[in-house]
């Protein structure tokens, strides 16, 4: 008897994430980067709220400053997961039996975009919960306010933007090395120092990175460019031609 239109569509979607769910919980390098991420987020912002909270006055001029400090190491760890839910299966040939397990490959980049999208956003939650909380307890802090409200949306939305950001660079690369080597210094290192230069600054505001951190601070900057809400857009519109070209380059890969 002919099997049901529905369940044919619909089963293989749901058995394709269920595939990357079991990759990501038994594979230590993919379960391990987004904790890790989470405790350098909210970890590194208490540690440095309590040293420094009284003295550094850049951590309380602008509250995001300090809440989303550890942020700056915990994205280190996201960028390194987006990038292994499916750069090492590039490195290891093991997309080739991906590929065979679930031949619509538009199939097999969904599961995986949206088990990235998922944890990214548990992630970014807890941190962002995390790293106010840490805040809180060593620095006063305001708690009420749109600023407020809208500092803690940014942090989750950012956090799980960036894993798909990542995610989509590395199908689009279809390789891990590059991606890597692309990525881990560009949003790490290179991106914020560059930020700093004035001139060049015009330009790097315009980075996902850079843009979606804005959406992050209290305060206005009257040399940005956008609005806060407006660079969180600006990141989204990143990650989304992330995303459509890593589709174009699977559906190529051979």
């Amino acid at each position: 008897m002919p099997t049901p239109v529905a369940t044919s569509t619909g089963a293989p979607a749901a058995h394709a994430l269920r595939a990357e769910w079991i990759k990501l919980t038994t594979l230590r390098s993919l379960w391990i980067t987004p904790l890790l991420a989470l405790v350098l987020t909210a970890g590194v912002t208490t540690a440095i709220g309590a040293a420094l909270g009284d003295k550094d006055h850049s951590l309380t001029d602008d509250p995001g400053v300090g809440i989303f400090y550890g942020l700056n190491f915990g994205q280190a760890a996201l960028i390194c997961f987006g990038i292994l839910l499916i750069g090492q299966e590039f490195n290891t040939r093991m997309i080739d039996v991906s590929f065979t397990a679930v031949p619509r490959r538009g199939r097999l980049y969904g599961a995986k975009l949206t088990l990235g999208a998922l944890v990214g956003l548990v992630v970014g939650a807890a941190g962002t919960a995390g790293a106010f909380a840490g805040y809180a307890a060593t620095v006063p802090i305001e708690w009420d306010g749109p600023a407020f409200v809208r500092t803690a949306v940014a942090g989750v939305l950012y956090q799980t933007l960036l894993v798909v950001l990542c995610l989509g660079t590395a199908a689009l690369l279809g390789n891990l090395t590059a991606a890597m080597g692309l990525l881990v210094p560009s949003l790490f290192l290179l991106s914020p120092l560059l930020s700093g230069v004035p001139g060049v600054r015009r330009v790097v505001q315009f980075l996902p990175d850079r843009a979606g951190q804005y959406a992050l601070r209290y305060a206005d900057d009257p040399a940005v460019a956008y609005g806060h809400w407006t660079g969180l857009l600006i990141m989204a519109l990143w990650t989304a031609l992330a995303a459509y070209g890593g589709l174009r380059a699977l559906r190529r890969a051979t």
